[in-house]
């Protein structure tokens, strides 16, 4: 099974739409197979049920089951290299 990504941000259209595209170019580049699905904060509990990682480009309050990144570095480019080195160990640790 895949390792699914669940980005969100708050409407699940333009910011984690794009987060997620570039998240599935860069596991693309390193030869990973994942599911990166964007959401709308308020589906995020029902899609987290089944999630591996969890990347906010908002911020969200709570504590989750699964790792959380920062998912505005994949948006600005800064500290983009730090999350997604973190990503891939938790990936590859699945």
């Amino acid at each position: 099974m895949a390792t699914k990504i669940v980005v969100a941000c708050g409407s699940g259209v333009a910011t984690s739409e794009m987060v997620a595209a570039k998240i599935r170019k860069l596991l693309e580049g390193e030869g990973v197979q994942a599911d990166v699905v964007p959401v709308e904060v308020s589906r995020l509990d029902e899609e987290l049920a089944d999630a591996d990682v969890y990347i906010p480009v908002v911020r969200t309050e709570g504590t989750y089951d699964v790792p959380v990144l920062n998912g505005v570095a994949f948006l600005t480019g800064m500290n983009q290299e730090e999350e997604f080195s973190k990503l891939l160990d938790i990936i590859r640790f699945e």
